[in-house]
């Protein structure tokens, strides 16, 4: 934990109904930044007897969904409200999957507006969409969230359960390990100006840290600006880390350029943020999606605040137990992987005791998708990113993200063809032939793999299979009607006669422009 003149900031997003204000209010009434007493479970580890929850609102009505994706990673603990005359909405679904793939792993569910209910069924409904809302959390990481009943009606009435919820928050408050250390990263939710000192960028701190006279680079912008001042909840401050809620003001920058995005300081790593027009993701399907995840469709793909339309392509790794690539463990491009036409189709599916909304990583492994931006998004190393189709009718009762996951490795798309980071995405082809006649005991004439206008030249080399499994590798084109020379090491048995079957397997490069083919 870094020295600060203020206690630990925990930041606490909330998926609110159309009714938020009074709930949040009575909650914790100084807003934005309420404190509390160290709760015991932290007491060992922090040196503060207070403790600050930094209440972020993510507006939960689906048309604007986009925003709580886009704080997904700054989550510490989720508060999700549900408006317990509707139950669970579409938007609610679309939240939970949002907590599903953040780095949280504590929620709190409130059923709100109970002042709502007729008092004659009122505990009856309750029980009830408390009993449906286990059931949706039995099998993801909400599984024991605490799920409290409240209502917030306006003056002169009584508000209920307010009391419950906060000793919730307070209990589950989680021990999180902040640092200074690292380049600093800094997602910046919102930008405008203030008169006479200029623009103040607000946001959170990811990674590292950040003094007042550092200088900050924009990377979209491609802009360098020095950090003339800061606020941490409309205190001045001299530095900010890993964690914390803070605006930094600077001079000459057109807020209207920067509504959100990312700034780093200067003296961070050269490339630690890289601008990308490509990239290859580790992903994981989101099992509430009912659309299709199919290869060469487009997707809304959300990196942090940013959110570009995006041509996606998937593949699996050839190895089904194999790890899942991250910034440690980078993606090799020397395997070869297969190409999936149908995320849902692909063999590559959730181990059998696993059935978290987002198809959870505790899944064998990953699919992989390659990325390509129709405009080019700032990507820290290992981002997470969420797929959604964002154009879908926002009435309509369906979950709108797709996939999520996080980047493994940024790609050239000019490049992508050939050289050291070549793309090897192959389609497995296989075509049928015959023995058209036998001409020793080592080699065959064949026909129907090719028509005649085939250049057969290109096939010269891969083998071919008997029915009885016995290899063979074709040696030349015969004569000009699409015909073959196969040639084998071993006797032919005694069933290689005229008509018997003949296979050919064999894998093309999906982005290789030789058109290749491979065995």
């Amino acid at each position: 934990m870094h020295p600060s003149p203020l206690p630990p900031a925990f930041s606490l997003p909330s998926s609110l109904s159309h009714r938020p204000s009074p709930i949040v209010a009575l909650t914790f009434p100084r807003l934005p930044s309420p404190q509390v007493d160290v709760p015991p479970s932290l007491a060992h580890h922090l040196p503060y007897e207070k403790i600050q929850f930094t209440l972020v609102d993510c507006p939960g009505h689906a048309s604007l969904i986009r925003t709580i994706i886009g704080g997904a990673q700054i989550i510490d603990l989720m508060l999700l409200v549900v408006d317990v005359t509707k139950g669970i909405q579409t938007q609610t679904a679309e939240c939970l999957v949002v907590g599903e793939v953040s780095p949280t792993k504590e929620m709190v569910v409130v059923l709100n507006k109970t002042d709502l209910l007729p008092a004659a069924t009122k505990q009856v409904q309750i029980d009830k969409t408390r009993k449906r809302l286990k059931a949706t959390l039995k099998g993801t990481k909400f599984a024991d969230a605490a799920i409290v009943t409240t209502a917030a009606p306006p003056p002169p009435a009584t508000a209920e359960g307010v009391s419950d919820l906060v000793n919730q928050l307070i209990a589950r408050v989680p021990s999180i390990s902040r640092t200074s250390e690292g380049p600093f990263l800094f997602a910046i939710d919102h930008c405008f100006p203030i008169k006479g000192q200029g623009s103040v960028m607000t946001g959170t701190v990811l990674r590292g840290h950040v003094a007042v006279n550092d200088s900050l680079e924009l990377p979209l912008l491609k802009l360098q600006k020095k950090v003339k001042s800061m606020q941490m909840f409309h205190r001045p401050v001299s530095q900010a880390a890993q964690g914390d809620r803070v605006g930094l003001c600077v001079t000459q920058l057109d807020p209207k350029l920067i509504e959100r995005g990312i700034a780093v300081t200067m003296q961070a790593a050269p490339g630690s943020v890289p601008i990308l027009s490509a990239a290859i993701a580790a992903v994981h399907p989101i099992r509430f999606f009912k659309g299709p995840l199919t290869s060469n469709s487009k997707f809304h793909v959300t990196v942090g605040h940013s959110t570009v339309m995006t041509a996606v392509t998937f593949f699996d790794h050839p190895s089904p137990n194999s790890s899942t690539p991250s910034s440690a463990s980078p993606f090799d491009f020397s395997l070869d992987y297969p190409y999936v036409d149908n995320l849902q189709d692909s063999p590559a599916d959730l181990a059998p005791d696993q059935q978290s909304p987002d198809a959870s990583e505790s899944a064998s492994h990953a699919h992989f998708a390659l990325l390509v931006f129709e405009s080019e998004i700032a990507c820290p190393s290992d981002a997470l990113l969420i797929a959604s189709r964002l154009d879908s009718d926002i009435h309509s009762n369906t979950c709108r993200m797709a996939f999520h996951g996080h980047i493994v490795a940024p790609i050239d798309p000019t490049t992508m063809n050939s050289g050291s980071q070549a793309v090897r995405v192959f389609k497995l082809k296989s075509r049928e032939g015959v023995i058209d006649r036998v001409v020793d005991s080592h080699s065959l004439i064949g026909r129907g793999l090719f028509k005649k206008e085939t250049d057969i030249t290109k096939f010269v080399g891969l083998r071919v299979t008997t029915v009885e499994g016995t290899q063979g590798t074709i040696q030349s084109p015969f004569g000009k009607s699409g015909k073959f020379k196969v040639v084998f090491q071993s006797a032919l048995p005694k069933e290689a006669i005229a008509g018997a079957p003949l296979h050919l397997v064999f894998k093309r490069l999906l982005f290789d422009k030789t058109k290749q083919m491979l065995q």
